[in-house]
């Protein structure tokens, strides 16, 4: 990347160029960072949609699924001709439609314990949009190891909610520190799920992503905010970091290799 933005660059971005907050500086750094959103589903599409917008220079993208035409009534970055294509691929040809600058990095694969650091320290920020506890916590813990920050979403029905976790803050074992239970939460496949709610969760998340990568203002950290948009209202709860976390506690694990993620994601000693 030229340490000076083209005329085409100027233009696209002058809204955020002419806000002392970002100004061409800021906007130099987005196009020098990168991002790895998981899930190119409901909460990753408006993620993805907006980090391109904003002139998030890399984006990674993580999912293993296909584009189904369920799918059509949230996850707006794919069309009804995407049906049936990797969900990576739509997303891709989404970006490059959207903003000629983002290099895409697509990964067709799902992110467990075998991949999770790698993908994961390759990047600068991560967006977790994962849609199953399992990942949640194989992400957190990879994140924590890795020192890379993550804003977390997560949706049900008409409710929501958003957090960030920071390297040197709590992280989501403090917040949550067992799984439910398989099949004690459905999903909503099972439950359904309002449209419009991933495009207000998303959001949320990628503007915490590019708050991070400007290194400006104050991120969820030790906050959850949840949000039901059947009241349409905002709660913001604090949590605080456990000193006797097995992530990011005194002892906290240095790999996440021979971890037991199955029943509650619990971290078995050796």
């Amino acid at each position: 990347m030229s340490l000076s933005l083209d005329s085409t660059q100027l233009d696209r971005y002058s809204r955020h160029i002419i806000m002392e907050e970002v100004g061409p500086e800021g906007q130099k750094r987005l196009l020098e960072s990168s991002a790895l959103v998981l899930g190119a589903g409901g909460l990753g599409a408006p993620v993805i949609q907006y980090l391109a917008a904003a002139g998030v220079g890399t984006l990674g993208i993580v999912d293993d699924d296909v584009v189904e035409r369920s799918n059509l009534q949230r996850q707006v970055i794919h069309g009804d001709g995407d049906v049936g294509e990797p969900k990576v691929e739509s997303a891709a040809r989404f970006v490059d439609r959207l903003n000629p600058d983002i290099e895409v990095e697509t990964h067709e694969t799902r992110l467990d314990v075998d991949n999770a650091r790698e993908l994961i320290g390759a990047y600068d920020v991560v967006v977790d949009c994962a849609d199953n506890f399992r990942t949640r916590y194989v992400v957190n813990d990879a994140a924590r190891i890795e020192e890379v920050p993550v804003a977390h979403g997560a949706i049900y029905k008409f409710e929501g909610q958003a957090t960030t976790l920071v390297p040197d803050g709590p992280c989501y074992r403090c917040l949550f520190p067992e799984a439910p239970e398989p099949g004690t939460v459905p999903d909503c496949a099972t439950t359904g799920v309002l449209g419009v709610l991933p495009g207000t969760l998303g959001c949320i998340q990628a503007t915490e992503a590019v708050k991070l990568l400007l290194d400006t203002g104050e991120p969820l950290e030790g906050r959850l905010l949840f949000y039901d948009a059947m009241d349409m209202t905002f709660e913001t709860v604090p949590y605080q970091r456990n000193p006797d976390c097995p992530v990011c506690g005194e002892d906290g694990i240095e790999t996440i290799d021979g971890i037991d993620y199955t029943g509650g994601c619990r971290i078995d000693a050796d």
